[in-house]
């Protein structure tokens, strides 16, 4: 059961997503996602992580994987596939899964409205 605070915190998450310009939302998901990592991996802000290399090659065990996937979800306010998560096991392929399967509709209601204001 959620917080009080996780679910504000939940709600300025999905809302900060939503007030990006649509060029800018998937590197707002891709510094929430980093940050976790880092987090997790007590990594400083300026310390470079692969997107890349499989969680398992940068020394995540399954325990904190699951950790991560916890909060994450509580972050978005979503279920995380425990399948997509240790069969595409890395930050890019997450990442790709959360824009474009469990937040599609962040990113498809911008790209509506951005292709209604292009037309004259």
């Amino acid at each position: 059961m959620s917080t009080e605070k996780e679910m504000v915190n939940q709600m300025l998450t999905i809302e900060l997503l939503h007030e990006l310009p649509l060029s800018e939302r998937r590197e707002g998901l891709e510094d929430l996602v980093v940050s976790e990592f880092k987090r997790t991996l007590m990594m400083t802000e300026d310390e470079d992580l692969p997107f890349d290399t499989s969680y398992f090659e940068l020394g995540f065990t399954s325990l904190r994987i699951t950790e991560i996937k916890e909060r994450l979800e509580t972050q978005l306010g979503c279920k995380i596939s425990t399948n997509v998560l240790f069969n595409s096991p890395t930050m890019e392929q997450l990442i790709s899964y959360l824009a474009e399967e469990v937040l599609a509709d962040l990113f498809s209601s911008l790209q509506a409205t951005d292709e209604m204001d292009v037309r004259p």
